[in-house]
């Protein structure tokens, strides 16, 4: 929700909610004027008429209408970046209405409260968080004062605006969905409407998408209702996006082009045509692409300078480099963004361009004018305050360094790349729209890149500070690729070094960190009460994915088992062999790997020394390196464990099979002597489920059912008798507990679930599982397999568990050992190695 200027008005003005009656005729050209500035993008030229208005009112010694003259000077400062003149000019309003944070007699609370608002967009802005939630908070009770249910709703709306631009999305729902319910009683309403309009796109943020399309279509039939065709056409424009992202490629197309047809605004006008350009660029109908181009080039001619339209010229441009458009052609269009954002003196929109055009430079390597112009966008973006914008010439900065030899200078911009991601980490969610944003490619390779550098210019022995320093950029690239999954910074808790835990409490673990370079696979190693140590396989990227996928595979099929035993001895010559010896002699039996890329899709149990398996040797365990939770033993006391399983499927979902052996899963459990309560077939719902978790208490969730890891969070589930549990559902499920329960769920299992076919990334899905849950260790498989051989590995690892209080990671090894060495009809790896353990390993 943008905020718009305050007029000089008796009654509130609200946001994209309510309309604002100027009553001071005298001076209403101006006032016009600066809105009309304002909404146009044009905010140096909104500046200079709201500076005049300030002092024009001063000298009418008219200190109302000179304080709201001062709040809006501080909006149009906020979209300059001036941060400094943004707050003296709240101040200074806040200074005329006499306003104290405890206790205030001002006597005008309507505009106090709009001024307020104000205020905490700036703080929001300059990253004061808890201070701006805490301003809206005191608008929120100025309008409830006042009994203004448009004003309450706007206050809610930005505390939810606030959350959600720092990455807290399911917070930010909440809040929404709390206004939604307390507007659903009146009448249709602009509020209303813009609180589904918010709540639709969080939605979507957070990968909701089937919950987004129905508050759009919501918000969209009450625009409709009040006939404004504008606010159709916003959300018209995310319906097209929300179709988009659930890969509905006509409806988006449809709902794209009834946005252009419906708005009366250029600007929106031009943000649909280019949104369908990108959706066919994407769908690589390039064709059609086309026809597109002259009617964008045709609306942008149209529009007059702004920031929005030097984004929508920025967009274009990028859209063009892909369609391998003449370089001289955006070369163009960038020049003429950059001349725009000087003309209306606006800092940021011109950092944005320059750094374009440098990128355009950088691809035809004219090098020397690239870096000018970079570092001159660099300085513009950190003057503005606007580090999203600020690392992407960061990062460029750093290739073109490094492209010109200069590998220190490299190594010093990656790293201050690196820091300005760390500080964007819960903003990188929210992040402009207008700023071409794809995780991919704009934050994935930074990380990458960065540790090439690293280990590449360090020689051929890499100091300790060198090693941890690429280790621990490959576990922050693990968290963003996390918080990137569910549209969420997800992981906000005490991190662990895995070292100590290692040194101090076991010491007969080592952490394995294979990292996958374009170039080289790099294995930085931490064995105990030793340095770490590091060694280079001279394999391609290319190289490796391909061993790793046919590994996959095959590894499935019963014809293969040669080939994936050539494979899997090949992937072991690579990570282990280099370091059997030291294991051998620090008495290891416990390797925890980090791992990256590729490597997360297969099961590094079934890796082959030629005589063999690893899960032979060690038990095996998968971390994310810097633990939400700290790692900590299983609990001496006795098992406890809620199951539920599910022996037929419900019948929405057809392709998915019965599973007889659940009912033998389960007995195999309780005969181990732990104590058991189970939900089975029609009792195991998502309500009964949830019931259990906040009543029963148990420390081991076991769900024996169908479901699906996915690098997409809305199609990473599992299944009850009534239907798919969403991953986010399934979060919000189990965390639940912590309102009644204090104890934390020590191992979650989940015994017939498999990652997408496919899906290179599925493992997202898996690790997002995990550490959604809330647990300090997961055991989930792979694929699925033999529901009979599911049931005797597990009915093994639990009484490991139970009756030798092994630990989890020595427990599932010896449940795999078991079934490979003692039932000949499930000793292929296909049987035994699809589960693997996450978290922590003892």
């Amino acid at each position: 929700m943008l905020t718009v200027l305050l007029c000089v008005s008796l009654s509130p003005a609200i946001a994209n909610i309510s309309r604002t009656t100027i009553i001071n005729q005298d001076s209403q050209s101006q006032i016009l004027e600066s809105q009309r500035l304002y909404e146009s993008g044009r905010f140096a030229e909104a500046v200079q008429v709201l500076q005049q208005a300030v002092q024009a009112y001063q000298e009418q010694r008219d200190t109302l209408k000179q304080s709201v003259a001062l709040s809006n000077l501080s909006l149009a400062y906020q979209q300059l970046g001036d941060w400094q003149q943004a707050q003296i000019a709240i101040t200074n309003s806040l200074d005329l209405q006499g306003f104290q944070p405890q206790g205030t007699t001002n006597k005008n609370l309507a505009v106090l409260a709009q001024t307020l608002d104000i205020q905490g967009r700036l703080q929001l802005l300059t990253g004061k968080l808890e201070a701006a939630l805490s301003t809206w908070k005191q608008t929120e009770d100025i309008y409830t004062k006042l009994g203004d249910k448009n004003g309450i709703a706007l206050a809610l709306l930005s505390q939810a605006q606030a959350l959600r631009n720092r990455g807290f999305n399911q917070q930010a729902i909440k809040k929404l969905e709390q206004v939604n319910q307390t507007l659903a009683s009146q009448g249709d309403s602009l509020a209303k409407a813009a609180v589904l309009l918010s709540l639709g796109d969080t939605l979507e943020n957070v990968g909701e998408s089937e919950k987004s399309r129905l508050a759009l279509e919501q918000s969209l039939a009450i625009y409709q209702s009040l006939k404004l065709p504008e606010n159709i056409a916003s959300t018209l424009l995310s319906l097209g996006n929300n179709a988009r992202n659930q890969q509905k490629i006509p409806q988006a197309i449809a709902f794209y082009q009834q946005t252009f047809d419906t708005s009366t605004s250029p600007l929106t006008k031009v943000q649909a045509k280019l949104n369908h350009l990108n959706l066919l660029i994407e769908e690589k109908q390039f064709t059609a692409t086309q026809t597109l181009i002259p009617e964008i080039q045709s609306l942008l001619a149209q529009l007059p300078p702004s920031r929005p339209s030097i984004y929508a010229r920025i967009n274009f441009a990028h859209s063009l480099s892909i369609l391998n458009t003449p370089k001289s052609q955006i070369a163009q269009l960038l020049a003429t963004a950059v001349q725009q954002a000087r003309s209306l003196d606006d800092i940021r929109a011109e950092a944005y361009a320059l750094g374009n055009l440098g990128n355009l430079y950088e691809k035809t390597q004219q090098f020397a004018e690239a870096i000018n112009l970079t570092q001159q966008a660099l300085i513009l973006a950190q003057t503005s305050n606007a580090p999203e914008i600020t690392y992407l010439w960061q990062w460029q900065m750093g290739r073109l360094l490094k492209a010109q030899g200069n590998f220190t200078g490299a190594i010093a911009a990656y790293d201050a790349t690196v820091e300005t991601l760390e500080s964007l980490r819960t903003d990188l969610v929210a992040v402009n729209q207008d700023i071409q944003f794809n995780f991919r490619d704009n934050v994935e390779p930074v990380y990458r890149e960065s540790v090439v550098l690293l280990l590449q210019n360090s020689g051929e022995k890499p100091d300790i500070k060198t090693l941890d320093k690429a280790r621990i950029r490959i576990e922050a690239l693990q968290l963003a690729e996390l918080d990137n999954f569910f549209r969420e910074a997800c992981l906000q808790g005490q991190k662990v070094l895995l070292d100590q835990v290692v040194d101090k409490e076991n010491p007969n673990t080592a952490i394995l960190y294979p990292i996958i370079l374009p170039e080289q696979l790099q294995v930085i190693v931490k064995i105990p009460q030793q340095p770490l140590r590091h060694y280079t396989v001279n394999k391609s990227q290319v190289e490796v994915e391909r061993t790793l996928a046919e590994m996959r595979e095959y590894i499935l099929e019963p014809d293969r088992t040669e080939e994936v035993r050539t494979l899997s001895q090949e992937v072991y010559n690579w990570l282990i062999k280099p370091i059997e010896s030291d294991l051998a002699t620090s008495k290891v039996n416990t390797l925890v790997f980090v791992l990256d890329g590729a490597l997360k899709n297969i099961p590094l149990a079934a890796l082959y020394d030629g005589e063999k398996y690893l899960v032979e040797k060690y038990a095996v365990a998968l971390s994310l390196g810097l633990q939400l939770l700290a790692p900590k033993p299983l609990a001496q006391t006795p098992l406890k464990v809620l199951a539920a399983g599910l022996v037929q499927p419900p019948p929405d979902f057809p392709t998915f099979s019965p599973l007889p052996g659940v009912k033998l899963e389960f007995d195999l459990i309780a005969q181990t002597g732990a104590s058991t309560k189970t939900l089975l077939d029609q009792d195991f719902t998502s309500n009964t489920l949830e019931k259990n978790v906040n009543t029963v208490p148990f420390n081991v969730l076991h769900l024996a059912t169908h479901g699906q890891f996915s690098s997409r969070p809305e199609d990473t589930f599992i299944l009850a008798s009534d239907g798919s549990i969403n991953v986010l559902q399934f979060d919000k499920l189990l965390r639940s507990q912590s309102d009644t329960n204090t104890q934390i769920i020590e191992l979650l299992v989940l015994s017939a679930c498999q990652t997408a076919t496919g899906d290179n990334r599925a493992t997202l899905g898996l690790a997002g599982a995990a550490i959604k849950a809330g647990a300090r260790s997961t055991v989930a498989s792979l694929w699925h397999i033999n529901d009979q051989s599911t049931a005797i590995l597990i009915g093994e690892f639990y009484n490991e568990l139970v009756n030798t209080k092994a630990t989890k990671a020595e427990a599932l090894r010896r449940a795999q050992v078991k079934l490979l060495t003692k039932y000949p009809n499930y000793s292929r790896p296909g049987y035994w190695a699809a589960y693997v353990l996450i978290g922590n390993w003892f």
